[in-house]
């Protein structure tokens, strides 16, 4: 039955890719400069970097902003009370030890003699401002308040120590604190330059200091000399070009133009690896990728279905074919990253005969439609759109691909229900723990939880915020992702799997599992 599947699409995906090619260019051929002999042709760059990066975020005020591409870049100018190494353990940031002194109050003791960048010092202060920004009306305002909201305020106990008062227990506080919402800043230069200046000229305690800003263009950091790791950074500039178009970037990274490549897409691995001076690196993330069931459509609001559907798609041979092996099989809507991942949960096996069966038990007439909405600008998710409408056919289902801007889906359609039958639906689950997935996709009234409600999954949802004990949330979160497999408010396709490609002049760079790039340590030759 697999290999029959996996024959029959990539069949279909061969006269796809015969009919691109004989409507467009192609953008994966190596040029002369990717042949395998070719001479690096990065010359005198001296002690700088070259990033090549798809797009930036227009504000760098981190109350203001919700994205990836901020974290790729800002994580080298601000830092936390918090940190996380690249192998996402816990570390000490800003705050060199903490302490629970009951369940809602976290004591953090602070690092001495550090500075922002525009000299004025890190201290108790710069702590509360921070906090008392995040969670007043001008937080409220933004994508991050929500993250923090447990947080009650923060009590200066001396000028190198502060109380963290939370209103109810918070088992993720801390690694949430790791993430860059809650990043500090400089209260001084705040007060005195005001917020429309700090969204374009920002200032932190990281490594680099951010010196020219072009939107769309170009962002250049520089070595902070007064930088409190001793050392470090090893490298005396970075600068991130923004290069939307992937086929653009890859050219830019075989002339010598950037040295590093993000978002390489899976269509040009062959090249990178085929060109002597580049390294293709790949890593693992807690991006998880699905088609979400909008289950207050009919017949999606029949479980029976909605197991038929996760039945009836090969998830293996989708990796396999069109992802060439660069994604991995989830059970759940969450990668093996994340605290809460239920290991003894199996993806549903591909057997649709099993799907025609609970089709036809559902009393579902064959040809009904489904919409499904991608991305209009996701090439390779079109791709499994289309390899999904496949093997729904085949057990009866006619399924109608739809497109719209990427922005509009997540702000407008999905929140509203309008988003079709199937949506396609990305989470970076950023704190790698299941409750911000689960809390918010399966939690009745959540934004972007337009139609499932299950008491069950309610309730279980409160319990594991009700305690801060990792085992038994453990346990809960076995039982939760059991009812959810069972449930299937999604047809779960993979955790993403993020491709880079590395000038070798490049040393010591390890490309991060939530895209927040760390470069103190790196350095060039």
């Amino acid at each position: 039955m697999r290999k029959k599947s996996s024959i029959l699409l990539t069949l279909m995906l061969v006269f796809a890719l015969v009919l691109t090619a004989c409507s467009s260019k192609t953008e994966t051929s190596p040029t002369e400069s990717s042949k395998k002999n070719a001479a690096n042709p990065v010359k005198d760059r001296k002690n700088e970097l070259v990033i090549g990066v798809s797009a930036e975020p227009q504000n760098w005020d981190p109350i203001d902003v919700f994205l990836l591409d901020w974290s790729t870049i800002a994580t080298s100018v601000f830092e936390g009370l918090v940190d996380r190494t690249l192998d996402l353990e816990l570390q000490p940031g800003l705050a060199k030890s903490w302490k629970y002194l009951d369940d809602k109050t976290l004591q953090f003791k602070l690092r001495e003699g550090v500075k922002f960048h525009d000299g004025e010092p890190f201290n108790a202060d710069a702590v509360k401002f921070t906090f008392d920004r995040l969670l007043g009306e001008e937080g409220q305002k933004g994508p991050q308040y929500s993250n923090y909201s447990s947080i009650d305020k923060v009590e200066i106990v001396d000028e190198y120590t502060v109380n963290l008062k939370l209103k109810v227990k918070d088992p993720v506080i801390l690694t949430k604190l790791a993430g860059y919402g809650a990043v500090i800043v400089p209260p001084k230069y705040i007060k005195e330059k005001g917020d429309e200046n700090f969204n374009n000229n920002p200032v932190g305690t990281g490594p680099f200091k951010m010196t020219s800003y072009k939107r769309d263009q170009e962002i250049v950091l520089e070595k902070n000399p007064d930088y409190w790791k001793e050392g470090l950074p090893k490298l005396d500039k970075v600068v991130f070009k923004v290069i939307p178009e992937a086929s653009t970037r890859l050219a830019e990274l075989q002339t010598g133009k950037i040295d590093i490549m993000k978002r390489v897409e899976v269509s040009q691995a062959k090249t990178v690896k085929e060109t002597a001076f580049l390294e293709l690196r790949d890593v693992g993330t807690p991006t998880a990728f699905a088609l979400r069931f909008d289950v207050a459509k009919k017949p999606l609001d029949n479980k029976l279905v909605r197991q038929a559907i996760n039945y009836a798609v090969d998830k293996d041979a989708i990796i396999k074919e069109i992802l060439s092996g660069y994604g991995k099989p989830i059970s759940t809507f969450q990668s093996d990253l994340s605290f809460g991942n239920n290991p003894d949960l199996k993806p549903y096996p591909y057997d649709p005969e099993k799907a025609k069966e609970l089709i036809k038990q559902a009393g579902v007439k064959e040809g009904t439609s489904l919409d499904v909405m991608i991305p209009g600008n996701d090439g390779n998710f079109k791709e499994i759109a289309q390899a999904v409408s496949f093997y729904l056919e085949e057990i009866g289902l006619k399924v109608n691909i739809k497109t719209a801007d990427g922005t509009t889906m997540n702000s407008d359609l999905i929140p509203q229900g309008k988003a079709g039958h199937m949506y396609r639906q990305g989470w970076g689950g950023w704190t790698l723990d299941f409750d911000n997935t689960a809390y918010l996709m399966y939690h009745e009234g959540e934004f972007w939880n337009p139609s499932f409600k299950d008491e069950k999954v309610e309730r279980l949802l409160t319990a594991q915020r009700n305690t801060v004990d990792q085992k038994e949330r453990e346990k809960i979160f076995k039982e939760l992702t059991e009812i959810l497999y069972d449930l299937a408010p999604e047809l779960n396709l993979y955790s993403a799997v993020d491709l880079y490609a590395v000038n070798k002049r490049v040393q010591n760079f390890q490309p991060p599992h939530e895209d927040r790039l760390r470069l103190e340590e790196v350095s060039v030759k």
